[in-house]
């Protein structure tokens, strides 16, 4: 799908985007990161600093903790003060939005008195088990918590990551479709598996994020799971993105590890080479390409993002 051509890419400079290329980690706060103790200078002690330290490397983030509970207007207004014109932020959407279950003591006190009492006993819920006015009022939440990024214009996409049970099938395009008439957020849809992208359906995938207005993420990630997903590259609106998980297969589908464990994986050079070229034809495909490294174990993420950009800009 030919959107626009964003022209030739520009000299790197940390923190400044290459030409419409934006790279980056999917945090900024894990702790792993932090306890390496060679990213951030000693006397960025404070989040604040932290967050500035990062935002002078790299022109983009990705949220992730707004995955496991809503984010606050709050810290979008500092996340918005603390970054300089033109930084983008991603937001994982919330797991109860993604068909995930979420841990019903992370819910707002609010939403936990509109659910009938045999859910709110519950330690985990699905979308199917709230009422439909506390679904509403969860959305709600999650716009108004985004609405100071959205003005300050550093709401890069809200992503929705699927889990494999979120199979290509009639009710979830409906609520694919769903998705797209809440809200006027650019939206970025990653499936893990579910049938999306096998060899007879993709097509229709395409198909029908394109029709529906959504930019497809395309991942780098193990393969041979239930939740894997091809590494095919392709833009499917003006938006593009690209994530990295790592190759660590052992610990891909562990359970009861933590996200850093999960993704730990340091990419060599040559792996990170046969992603140059792909990237670069999503840039003359998209508006803006957004590539991140979701392999946040200690340095790894920022480590391979800077590498990675360093590559784009040769």
């Amino acid at each position: 799908m030919k959107l626009s051509h964003a022209g030739p890419l520009l000299p790197f400079q940390p923190g400044r985007p290459i030409g419409n290329i934006y790279y980056g980690a999917c945090s900024w706060t894990d702790r792993t990161l932090i306890d390496a103790g060679t990213f951030y200078p000693g006397n960025a002690r404070t989040a604040a600093d932290r967050l500035a330290h990062y935002a002078s490397q790299f022109p983009i983030v990705e949220v992730d903790a707004t995955y496991y509970a809503l984010p606050s207007e709050r810290n979008a207004h500092l996340w918005a003060d603390r970054t300089p014109p033109g930084f983008v932020f991603n937001i994982k959407a919330f797991g109860l939005f993604t068909h995930h279950p979420v841990v019903v003591e992370r819910l707002p006190a609010a939403v936990k008195e509109l659910l009938p009492a045999a859910i709110a006993e519950k330690s985990r819920v699905y979308l199917r088990d709230i009422p439909e006015q506390a679904e509403k009022l969860i959305w709600e939440m999650q716009a108004q918590a985004l609405a100071p990024l959205v003005a300050a214009g550093k709401l890069g996409c809200v992503l929705f990551q699927f889990p494999h049970w979120f199979t290509a099938r009639r009710a979830h395009i409906r609520y694919l479709e769903q998705l797209r008439n809440r809200s006027d957020w650019p939206l970025a849809i990653e499936f893990r598996g579910g049938g999306w992208m096998t060899d007879n359906y993709r097509a229709r995938t395409f198909a029908l994020l394109e029709k529906l207005g959504l930019a497809y993420v395309v991942v780098d990630e193990p393969q041979g799971f239930r939740s894997s997903t091809p590494p095919v590259v392709a833009a499917t609106n003006a938006l593009a993105l690209v994530r990295f998980h790592g190759h660590n297969a052992e610990t891909y589908e562990k359970p009861n590890i933590t996200a850093a464990e999960r993704f730990r994986y340091l990419y060599t050079e040559d792996e990170l080479k046969g992603w140059v070229e792909p990237i670069r034809r999503l840039a003359e495909n998209a508006d803006r390409v957004h590539v991140l490294m979701n392999n946040c174990y200690g340095d790894y993420g920022v480590r391979n993002a800077r590498q990675l950009a360093e590559l784009l800009a040769a």
